[in-house]
């Protein structure tokens, strides 16, 4: 009797089991599906040396100003929809999928941490032909930015990070809430291994609603997006790959003597990165301007997009006015011009005598 009581009970477990497995098993999804679904006109694939095929979206008014955008952890180019649409009539907006993310996938060389990504974005910009821009990152795609004006300081004509890590953090300074637990998850040893196969839904749409205070943001389309992209072939390796690199902060004192003006762009409710990192940045950066939304979390270029597309096209333009090259100043003088009886032109000057050069070449040019 306890004997087919003891088997029910592993039959009932066994069952158990097989529909957890069942109900959480996701295959690969071939890059191709993937592409002919979150792909559009705009989407280019550019091959790198390394053989790594990039997917960038070069999109806006041409002959603007250039705009760099770089996404988040487990996200994608898609998130700066809102920007691109907001701000495509005065700039040139170039996003790409990082490694790892996206349409762009794993990459041969496996190179997932910041500085590899800094160097796959200056690669993928130099392959378009841009040699100047703004440069923006969210959460770890600022710290991408970071590591990119570090590394290709001339480059960038503005750095912009919104909600970044990159820095050091304090131990106060920890995540918290659903967003920060999915990424706890995503990080312990076994459970990783597990997500090779197993890819709860829960766990995909508890961070993205981690992130935000509006929840209307999060649809069952965007938390389709995020599954989809992050179990296409190859993501999954390439995720635990970059889970398991060590995060090295850039050190206060090279942040400290990056001179590119910045904007440092923060959601008040930032679950993930408090916003006290945000003022320390501000503190660190040596010609930055710190911008705070209240009531808004980890995503402000989708939470309130509008507001922060402004705020980005006032400092693109406050950036462009301050870099103009000053317009030449004619030095100070007197002088005295006399008409000669021979039409010609004498000139003495009675205060800089440098200058009188200058007044002498005016004359032969009037008396032409």
């Amino acid at each position: 009797m306890i004997k087919r009581i003891f088997l029910g009970v592993l039959a009932l477990i066994a069952i158990a089991v097989i529909v957890i497995i069942a109900a959480f098993l996701r295959f690969d999804i071939p890059r191709e599906e993937l592409v002919a679904k979150y792909g559009n006109d705009a989407s280019q694939f550019i091959e790198l040396r390394s053989g790594a095929v990039a997917h960038v979206r070069d999109e806006g008014n041409r002959d603007g100003d250039v705009l760099v955008l770089v996404h988040g952890s487990n996200a994608s180019l898609h998130t700066w929809e809102p920007w691109v649409a907001a701000l495509g009539d005065t700039y040139r907006v170039v996003t790409l999928d990082m490694p790892a993310h996206g349409l762009t996938g794993a990459t041969p060389e496996a190179d997932y941490s910041p500085a590899g990504m800094a160097a796959f974005t200056h690669e993928v910009v130099r392959k378009l032909g841009i040699e100047k821009f703004t440069l923006g990152g969210n959460s770890m795609g600022g710290s991408v930015a970071l590591n990119y004006a570090v590394a290709y300081p001339d480059d960038l004509e503005g750095l912009i990070l919104v909600c970044s890590s990159g820095i050091a953090r304090e131990e106060t300074e920890a995540s918290e809430g659903d967003a920060a637990r999915s990424f706890s998850l995503v990080n312990m040893p076994v459970v990783s291994q597990a997500l090779r196969w197993l890819t709860p839904r829960f766990i995909f749409e508890d961070g993205l609603r981690g992130v935000f205070v509006d929840q209307s943001i999060v649809t069952d389309a965007m938390v389709d997006r995020y599954i989809e992209l992050n179990v296409m072939e190859g993501t999954r390796d390439a995720t635990r790959i970059r889970f398991g690199i060590q995060r090295t902060p850039v050190p206060d004192d090279v942040v400290r003597a990056l001179e590119v003006p910045t904007l440092v762009m923060w959601g008040d409710k930032d679950p993930l990165i408090p916003v006290s990192v945000g003022r320390r940045f501000d503190a660190l950066l040596p010609n930055s301007t710190l911008v705070i939304y209240e009531n808004v979390g980890h995503i402000p270029m989708e939470e309130v997009a509008e507001v922060s597309a402004s705020d980005v096209r006032a400092f693109m333009e406050a950036t462009k006015v301050a870099s103009a090259p000053a317009a030449p100043v004619m030095p100070a003088y007197e002088a005295t011009v006399t008409l000669e009886d021979d039409g010609s032109l004498t000139v003495e000057a009675t205060e800089d005598g440098a200058a009188e050069g200058l007044i002498e070449e005016m004359a032969e040019d009037v008396a032409e």
